[in-house]
């Protein structure tokens, strides 16, 4: 039975077609009896074709791989600063020598080196001291960016136009450092003193209207806008101060309680205080029909400067003794007294952007504009102008703030806080710049001198576009009169 079997299952070979060679007989075919030449010889090749594939290529055909691997020979070796390898690529100790090189740099040692010991001169835990390209040339910084991708343009400093886009005659405008003769109201009207009289001026229409004359025997010391801009309170040189209502040009009221001159007048809410020749401050409610409800005393020479916070909470005082004086809403005596400035001090503005940051200036024998905290009484810094300092405004949209000057460089400075870097010096004015106000949108500031002249800047920017066009008429030029 065993016999039989073996004859049966006895295999047949095939002459195999010419190219087709077999390496050893145990890829021979076991063929049943059934199965008749031709239809084994066919089949066998294509099984043939099959298991020797490496040695065997279609005519028509190409080959594809189920996978990629890089052809060394086509790489770009210069681009990480390698030499193509002399030896064979298919070696051992090719692809860890050429990782090694990558990761390490063409100095480093081999292993052998690091049992038996290598100079000191490697560079490994060495920091590389040459580099192939600057920082700079690299995206987003440099100009390699691929297509399609953009740089971002590099923000340029705004440009604050250097001359003034108008300017207003003020015939007898005083030249009078410790007067305050113009304010700019909410509603866009400037009021302007011109020896006994007031003129209005109003930004939209540039139409001029006379408010008051005081007479002959009386002068304008001082004007200053109510916060709505309806009223508007003027200090008189006999010590009186004249309440008037703005749109029917009418006087509302009139007040006393100083004995010389007021030059210094600033509103909170109803409360109007004045400062004097006399040393005093007065407290004025004008609801009451007293006079004045407090009076503060502080100062030993005329009052010339004075300022609320914007929160109305404190009261900053300057005066001709040197002083900056601070109070609260209900204190007769200062709450703080700073004594640094060595000249009369009128220059006072409150930061709208930081509770209780206070800016003083002080006069010809100080030139220096001085910050002070008032919440922790810290004293914050210095800049010496070199210049007598007149005026300071902040501005309400951006951390800056401006500087009028008098002796000896008349000028007016744009500052960036805290660095106080100049951002702009500004000139015009042939006399001491000793007057300045803000406009309501916080752009524009006019400046008054004793050469009679009131002149119109482009100084801060929008809060929004951060442009620099005003909405007070920029665009009407030229040189008219105030009055």
């Amino acid at each position: 039975m065993e016999e039989r079997s073996s004859k049966r299952i006895k295999p047949t070979m095939e002459e195999d077609p010419p190219g087709i060679t077999h390496p050893s007989s145990s890829s021979q075919l076991n063929l049943p009896p059934s199965m008749n030449r031709p239809t084994v010889s066919l089949e066998t090749q294509r099984i043939n074709r099959l298991i020797h594939s490496s040695h065997y290529h279609s005519p028509s055909k190409p080959i594809y791989s189920d996978r990629f691997i890089p052809s060394r020979s086509g790489s770009n070796f210069d681009l990480f600063g390698l030499e193509p390898s002399p030896k064979k690529e298919d070696g051992p100790g090719s692809y860890a020598s050429m990782l090694r090189t990558v990761l390490f740099g063409p100095e480093t040692p081999e292993k052998r080196d690091v049992v038996t010991g290598f100079s000191p001169s490697g560079n490994i835990f060495r920091y590389k001291t040459e580099t192939q390209r600057p920082v700079n040339s690299f995206p987003p910084f440099g100009c390699d960016e691929g297509p399609g991708v953009s740089r971002s343009p590099v923000k340029s400093p705004r440009n604050i136009p250097r001359s003034a886009y108008k300017v207003l005659d003020a015939p007898a405008l005083q030249d009078d450092f410790y007067l305050n003769l113009v304010d700019w109201s909410a509603q866009n009207v400037l009021a302007v003193g011109l020896g006994s009289c007031v003129y209005l001026w109003n930004a939209c229409s540039s139409k001029v209207t006379k408010l008051c004359d005081l007479g002959a025997d009386e002068s304008v010391c001082s004007v200053g806008w109510s916060l709505r801009g309806t009223h508007l309170a003027i200090g008189t040189s006999r010590g009186t101060i004249e309440i008037w209502d703005a749109l029917r040009c009418r006087r509302i009221r009139r007040m006393g309680g100083h004995r010389r001159r007021v030059g210094a007048l600033a509103w909170s809410s109803s409360v109007l205080s004045s400062g004097s020749r006399d040393k005093k401050i007065l407290h004025r409610d004008i609801r009451s029909q007293e006079d004045h409800v407090s009076k503060l005393i502080g100062h030993r020479s005329e009052v010339c400067g004075l300022k609320w916070s914007h929160d109305n909470r404190e009261l900053a005082s300057g005066g001709n003794d040197n002083k900056l004086l601070v109070w609260n809403q209900h204190s007769t005596q200062p709450v703080l007294r700073y004594a640094e400035h060595t000249a009369a001090v009128k220059a006072i503005a409150w930061s709208p952007h930081l509770h209780g940051l206070l800016a003083s200036g002080g006069g010809t024998a100080d030139r220096c504009i001085r910050f002070w905290n008032t919440t922790t009484n810290t004293r914050l810094s210095c800049v010496d102008t070199n210049s007598q300092v007149c005026n300071l405004a902040w501005s309400k949209n951006v951390n800056e703030l401006v500087s009028t000057h008098g002796y000896s460089q008349n000028q007016i400075i744009v500052w960036k806080y805290p660095t106080m870097s100049k951002l702009a010096t500004l000139t015009g004015h042939t006399f001491r710049v000793l007057y300045l106000a803000v406009s309501p949108d916080g752009q524009t500031i006019v400046t008054g001198a004793g050469d009679e002249t009131l002149r119109f800047w482009n100084v801060f920017p929008s809060p929004k576009s951060q442009s620099r066009e005003s909405g007070i008429g920029a665009s009407s030029l030229g040189r008219t009169t105030i009055r």
